[in-house]
């Protein structure tokens, strides 16, 4: 064991630990969840600080064997090899100062262990002075949420909603030919190309790609540099523009500084911007895996247009049964997501005066968002989209069979004796076509061009 010191007394920790006394009080007094913030999340944090060691040690305020060291340590907090020493739970102290002490105490006492001290001599490197130099919590966390998310946007989500839509269009080409009845309040309408059907998917997707990115935008202001409410207190005057020239080369990623530096530091409104287009995008994924159960429902008594790859017995007590589990999983996952968006909603909102407290519940909740949207997307295409057959005989039947075809008589007989056959045909059982043709209102030849269900779904 050691014993450490902070402004309220000493505290006993383990030797091994990186962390110090803030984050073991932290620990003590926050044992509420067993969540953590996300990898993603760690590695945004260890970006910060060291930028903000290079854009200090670029300014002649640390030494140059201490930026060594610090460098170190925040680049093995990068790569992830000290994730197990960040044990703060996600619901902590307001505004994620206990996040940030974590980070804080990490890197000091592997930054003291690389220069040969021992863990908890902080006149070697202080948490504070040095790593946390001209910075506070309420800069360095908004700043770790915006970079992981935008990552985490970029690399997971953009490419499994990018994989998504090309599936969807890939059955869209392959199923072009494929004519089905359409449906509107779940009951007859005219007649669809079932390859119509999912372009309608592929670009609902597209555009959520597109709304994302939009979103993804306003994650490149970085309030960092303004402190603790964007005066730059106690921050050399060309700090800021420094750590966000090091946070460029680090990412790769264009990042600037917020606009203004109160209004980033009293607000979190990106991160409700992206979650809003997390919820859109749930929506959508929603809407397009309950048409894939609806369309696939059966095989005997649903629609049956379409046949979902089996991945696994569906009952535990009804042999032979298949579900679509693939569909209801992603299901499952989009309502996490817009219950998560709620939480996010709330959170922002509650920003009070200069600050806004909620940080650590905003990004755990974001990065879990995107994490498990895009694991679902993934899995749903690989496992669902792809393996998607058609049945043509059963689309065929339902496009002949649908009383909505009595639309296509409008321009010969009007709306209301259009109507009269729609009704005929309904109470008969015969088709609008076999009605027609008895009535004397088209020839047989001419029910066959006029009522062609391939022709009226257009080009």
């Amino acid at each position: 064991m050691r014993t450490e010191k902070d402004t309220l007394g000493e505290v006993n920790l383990p030797d091994g630990v990186y962390y110090g006394a803030q984050t073991k009080r932290a620990v003590d007094n926050f044992p509420v969840s067993g969540l953590r913030l996300p990898r993603r999340f760690i590695k945004a944090q260890g970006t910060v600080k060291l930028a903000a060691a290079r854009a200090n040690g670029s300014l002649g305020l640390i030494s140059k064997k201490m930026l060594k060291a610090i460098e170190k340590a925040s680049l093995e907090v990068i790569s992830g090899t000290h994730d197990d020493q960040f044990v703060v739970d996600v619901y902590q102290a307001g505004a994620g100062t206990s996040q940030n002490m974590n980070a804080n105490e990490v890197i000091a006492n592997r930054s003291i262990e690389l220069l040969g001290g021992e863990k908890g001599d902080y006149t070697v490197v202080h948490p504070n002075d040095h790593v946390n130099m001209a910075q506070s919590t309420n800069d360095t966390i908004p700043t770790s949420i915006y970079i992981s998310s935008l990552e985490a946007v970029r690399d997971d989500l953009v490419p499994a909603l990018k994989m998504l839509k090309g599936a969807l269009s890939s059955k869209s080409r392959e199923f072009d030919k494929i004519v089905k009845a359409g449906r509107t309040h779940l009951q007859d309408a005219v007649p669809i190309r079932l390859g119509q059907e999912f372009s309608g998917y592929a670009e609902s997707v597209q555009n959520d790609l597109v709304r994302l990115q939009n979103a993804s935008k306003s994650l490149l202001n970085l309030p960092i540099g303004g402190n603790a409410l964007g005066t730059g207190i106690n921050a050399h005057p060309r700090f800021k523009k420094c750590v966000i020239d090091e946070i460029r080369m680090i990412t790769g990623v264009n990042f600037i500084s917020s606009k203004n530096m109160f209004e980033g530091i009293q607000n979190v409104y990106p991160a409700l911007e992206l979650s809003a287009a997390l919820r859109g995008a749930a929506v959508t994924i929603t809407k397009i895996a309950n048409d894939v159960r609806l369309l696939g429902s059966g095989p005997r008594t649903g629609f049956a247009e379409i046949r979902l790859p089996a991945v696994q017995p569906g009952s535990s007590i009804m042999p032979g049964k298949v579900n679509p589990t693939m569909a209801e999983m992603l299901n499952m996952v989009c309502f996490q997501v817009m219950g998560n968006d709620t939480a996010v909603s709330y959170a922002v909102q509650a920003s009070q005066l200069e600050l806004n407290v909620m940080m650590p519940v905003i990004a755990y909740n974001l990065l879990f968002s995107i994490e498990i949207l895009s694991n679902g997307i993934n899995l749903f295409t690989q496992k669902c989209v792809v393996g998607i057959e058609a049945d043509p005989q059963r689309c065929s039947y339902y496009a002949d069979a649908t009383l909505a075809m009595a639309t296509a008589l409008n321009p010969i007989v009007g709306y209301s004796s259009a109507a009269e056959v729609s009704k005929e045909a309904y109470k008969s059982g015969k088709s609008v076509r076999q009605v027609s043709v008895d009535r004397g209102i088209l020839s047989s030849s001419d029910a066959n061009r006029v009522l062609d269900p391939f022709k009226l779904t257009g080009k």
